[in-house]
């Protein structure tokens, strides 16, 4: 009978047949994906240590409602 590595084999060989065209996109997400979480664990092991970043602040302006204008 099979083995659990050659059906691993069968199963990554069929996933790539049949999702040729979204593999590069699947495995760019999953990049980005990792590379968020290895930021992340980084971030989390930096503030354990008593390093804590300085947060960030993102400039903007305060709108103020007209008079005349309904509230939402």
């Amino acid at each position: 009978m099979f083995g659990l590595s050659e059906i691993a084999i069968i199963l990554i060989v069929v996933i790539a047949v049949l999702c040729a065209k979204k593999l590069p996109e699947l495995t760019r997400s999953a990049g980005k994906s990792a590379r968020i979480l290895k930021a992340e664990a980084r971030a989390m092991k930096d503030e354990d240590n008593g390093e804590r970043a300085a947060p960030r602040v993102i400039p903007g302006e305060t709108v103020t409602p007209r008079p005349d204008e309904p509230k939402a």
